[in-house]
């Protein structure tokens, strides 16, 4: 796997986790190269990813690269990607941007228009190469860049490639909030396990073992989750008792609310973005 030089703007935890990945898949080392002002992160990332090449300026990243990742925080992308314009109007390469909320019509226009723009939502388990991310591509985008960008990414865990760029608000609010979610419901079982006088280490264990045994049922059994929770919800019994209160609260209507928030949010972000970098 080798598409030439692919440049990080931004050194922090996504782009370390991306370049690490890349390094374990066999990438050649001098072709990673990464744009850090910060002299302590650059040394940190110098000892994690030996082999790479760390710029402090960005215009001296990207300057070679056929492909550049926009790794920095979404609300200062825009003052980022316009001093770059320049560059890479001449060169072309394929933009990648893991910025959440923002649109890849608008990092196109900020870089000077007629780009390939990727735009990607990684979640928080990419940092352990068990993340999923979902992709969409803009039309200037061929496919030999899309192959690129999906290996790229496919590092730290599978690619979702979907449609249209509204889904990935939609990926935003499932599988990039997610996470969140399942750390919410291990910390409520928790606590109430310990509540009823169980020790914390030992309910921790409980709860974590069962969240990754059912994730492994989920996806190796091929049944719907109805099909699996009355596998395990018997009449009369004590999942029932669980889910019949659950039911009464109207939980699922409560949480699909929750995750719609968080799609409207995402949307709202981009909205913002989009306003921000008009000129």
């Amino acid at each position: 796997m080798d598409y030439g030089k692919v440049a990080y703007v931004g050194g922090g935890n996504m782009t370390r986790a991306l370049a690490g990945g890349m390094l374990s898949a066999g990438y050649e080392p001098s072709h990673i190269l990464i744009s850090e002002p910060l002299a302590e992160h650059r040394e940190t990332l110098g000892r994690e990813l030996p082999g790479i090449v760390i710029f402090e300026q960005n215009k001296d990243a990207v300057c070679d690269a056929e492909c550049i990742v926009l790794a920095v925080k979404p609300q200062i992308l825009c003052d980022v990607c316009k001093p770059l314009a320049s560059i890479v109007q001449t060169s072309k390469p394929l933009i990648i941007s893991i910025a959440a909320g923002v649109r890849a019509g608008d990092i196109e226009h900020w870089l000077g228009g007629q780009l390939p723009v990727v735009r990607v939502m990684p979640n928080q388990p990419a940092l352990l190469r068990l993340g999923i991310s979902g992709l969409f591509a803009n039309e200037h985008t061929s496919e030999r860049q899309m192959r690129a960008a999906t290996n790229i990414i496919s590092t730290t865990g599978p690619v979702i490639k979907v449609g249209s760029e509204e889904d990935i608000d939609t990926v935003t609010a499932v599988s990039g909030t997610g996470p969140a979610y399942f750390y919410l419901l291990t910390d409520m079982l928790v606590k109430v396990a310990v509540d009823l006088g169980l020790d914390y280490d030992d309910a921790l264990a409980l709860v974590l073992e069962t969240a990754r045994g059912a994730g492994e049922m989920a996806e190796q059994s091929g049944e719907t989750m109805d099909s699996l929770i009355a596998r395990v919800r018997s009449p009369g019994g004590t999942t029932a008792a669980a889910f019949d209160f659950l039911d009464s609260t109207d939980f699922r209507d409560i949480f699909s609310k929750a995750v719609v928030a968080a799609r409207d949010r995402a949307v709202h972000l981009a909205d913002q973005a989009h306003e921000a970098g008009q000129d």
